[in-house]
């Protein structure tokens, strides 16, 4: 991703996603986009015409990302932050995508109209009982209580045609609870896909995807190796974090 500041005095950055295919804005300050977003749309099983629901959208830029790659589908965003909210607004309309929706709304509280294709998130994940950041923006998108990985997987499979996939990008030591709470939102995980940082090195990050009313069994994928040893992305990164391609699930 290549972003970039306007003035010193601007509270955003303006820049892009995917090696310049997505025209991207988001706050200076306080919670950033990283790779998991880009990661987590190469990850959707989306095609032209699906309904994609995302839970915690931010600036928008996993729809954003996920539109690029499969023009055509329909989303819709759920920030509890207004300000996120509107920005991500803003870039689906700076990248002309007008079926790219963004409401300010709790996950947990918001039941949307009709069904989707398929939902995802990437949940926040820090117990309230840690060291909370001192940036409101950043507490908001990290900080998660008792009981809230549960509660999202719940609220976004609920709005799911049958069939239809849930995918959540997450540090690796929540796969047991995030699995279970797949199983219990009706969405038993078939796919586990580890993030390796460097081969040899332990999986930080994971996405874990379900499938609603399914009963295949779970695989365990080969996973993703991010960088090489001189710490550069690996060829296979860059066509999905710069070239916009699809994760193999």
């Amino acid at each position: 991703m290549q972003h970039r500041a306007v003035s010193p005095s601007d509270e955003r950055t303006h820049g892009h996603l995917l090696n310049r295919q997505v025209h991207y804005t988001q706050p200076r300050h306080g919670f950033r986009s990283g790779v998991e977003p880009v990661l987590l749309a190469a990850a959707i099983p989306a095609r032209s015409g699906s309904r994609v629901l995302e839970g915690g959208s931010g600036a928008g830029a996993t729809l954003l990302c996920l539109a690029a790659r499969i023009p055509g589908i329909a989303g819709l965003g759920l920030e509890q932050d207004p300000s996120l909210a509107a920005l991500a607004r803003q870039n689906a309309a700076a990248n002309g995508w007008a079926d790219l929706t963004f409401v300010a709304a709790d996950v947990t509280a918001t039941v949307p109209e009709g069904t989707f294709d398929h939902a995802c998130a990437n949940p926040p994940y820090h117990a309230t009982t840690s060291t909370p950041s001192p940036d409101r923006t950043r507490r908001m998108a990290k900080s998660a209580a008792p009981g809230q990985l549960a509660a999202w997987a719940a609220a976004l499979a609920g709005p799911l045609r049958p069939r239809g996939t849930l995918t959540f990008i997450l540090p690796a030591p929540l796969l047991a609870a995030a699995a279970a709470a797949f199983v219990r939102a009706g969405c038993a995980p078939t796919v586990i896909l580890p993030l390796w940082p460097k081969t040899g090195q332990p999986a930080k990050l994971l996405l874990l995807r379900g499938v609603k009313g399914s009963r295949t069994p779970l695989r365990l994928l080969p996973g993703l190796t991010l960088h090489t040893a001189e710490g550069s992305f690996t060829e296979e990164a860059q066509s999905i974090l710069r070239g916009g391609a699809a994760l193999s699930i």
